[in-house]
């Protein structure tokens, strides 16, 4: 693991392509991304517009996509892997589809022990949150002391995610290895300023 963590960006929910695109190219130019996670939300055909979109947009900056959940829309479109929301479950599964060298990361809420079968069914990344206050999910953030455990015991690469703030970012930035944002700038007018102020 690395001293300062990776921005790990996300897209909006439901995010259509003609609005998202030239957004995402000004975000990525000033603070390129490790990965780049297409959310859901959006129907089927957004969805596959998006995909389209967003890879050529992050592979002609070296980025790697991933999209939630779904295994066939990321084989058809030629995106890199995939995101699974549902913990641990789906991990064995993904892999099987979408072959060894295919990006299978797993949110695992604020679950050490989803965390931990996650990493040992295969999975490339765990990710942990809320971080931060938020009334999405269960509620129940996942304390800051998970990933210093996380990252001080296994191998497998950790993401903080949800209602992350600059000061959750500086806390964070010696116990994981990606820091995921997305929900916190794509309301505000200026996307890229609205991470200035929250990247480091």
């Amino acid at each position: 693991m690395t001293d300062a963590p990776q921005l790990y960006l996300m897209t909006p929910a439901g995010a259509q392509a003609s609005a998202l695109g030239p957004l995402l190219s000004e975000v990525m130019d000033r603070f390129p991304p490790a990965c780049l996670r297409i959310r859901g939300g959006a129907e089927e055909d957004e969805l596959a517009r998006l995909a389209d979109m967003v890879r050529e947009i992050a592979h002609a900056r070296d980025v790697a996509v991933v999209i939630d959940d779904h295994i066939k829309l990321a084989q058809r479109h030629g995106l890199d892997g995939v995101h699974l929301t549902d913990g641990p479950r789906g991990v064995r599964y993904a892999r099987q589809e979408l072959g060894d060298d295919a990006i299978v990361g797993a949110f695992c809420g604020n679950s050490r022990h989803d965390g931990m079968t996650a990493g040992e069914a295969g999975a490339d990344y765990v990710s942990f949150g809320p971080v931060g206050e938020s009334v999405l999910g269960r509620g129940v953030p996942a304390p800051l002391d998970l990933f210093q455990w996380w990252s001080e015991t296994i191998e497998v690469p950790v993401v903080a995610e949800g209602a992350i703030t600059r000061e959750l970012v500086q806390q964070l930035s010696t116990a994981c290895d990606f820091i995921a944002i997305g929900p916190e700038i794509w309301a505000e007018d200026s996307p890229t300023e609205a991470l200035a102020a929250l990247w480091m």
